[in-house]
């Protein structure tokens, strides 16, 4: 017969140990949106080829594209899902996209963060922003205020006044 001082800690490390296989991003059975690993990274010249073949534009308030320059918009470590991503939203809308913002430093951090090349920051326009309002589903305020919708494929995009920062956890159904 176990007793109960043996069987606790045996439950314990059971259930760490089934934790550990059962969180996102982390163990073997973890998938989809929540995965943070494995991801192809882009170069910005790669990036740029992506997006000036659908036709995306792309701005910086500093006109460079250094990732250590807060005023550049960079692509460089970009997730290849998030290029997708935009081509996506390209092809769905038939709005003008205008990045204003991509991996370069000066943006929050975080695991699914612009630096780690899972965000955009597209320029505000009456055509993106009806689409976003009309197609993907409000799902409350983010902490800082700014409202969500979240994609049918669940990407989720922030109103954040006078840009819209997009976070890709994947390609949007490229």
């Amino acid at each position: 017969m176990v007793s109960r001082m043996t069987l606790r800690p045996v439950l314990t490390v059971l259930a760490l140990v089934l934790g550990v296989l059962f969180a996102p991003g982390v163990g073997v059975l973890g998938s989809g949106a929540t995965q943070a690993h494995a991801v192809t990274k882009l170069t910005h010249a790669q990036a740029t080829a992506r997006f000036s073949s659908s036709g995306i534009t792309w701005s910086s308030s500093g006109n460079c594209s250094n990732r250590n320059v807060a005023t550049c918009t960079s692509f460089d470590q970009l997730n290849l899902a998030t290029a997708q991503g935009a081509q996506t939203l390209k092809s769905a809308t038939g709005c003008a996209l205008n990045i204003t913002g991509g991996t370069e430093t000066g943006h929050a951090s975080g695991t699914y963060s612009h630096w780690n090349g899972y965000k955009l920051d597209f320029g505000k326009s009456t055509c993106l922003t009806n689409y976003v309002h009309g197609v993907f589903t409000y799902i409350g305020l983010r902490g800082d205020g700014a409202p969500q919708y979240k994609s049918g494929s669940g990407n989720i995009y922030a109103d954040e006044g006078n840009h819209w920062d997009v976070t890709y956890y994947n390609c949007g159904g490229c």
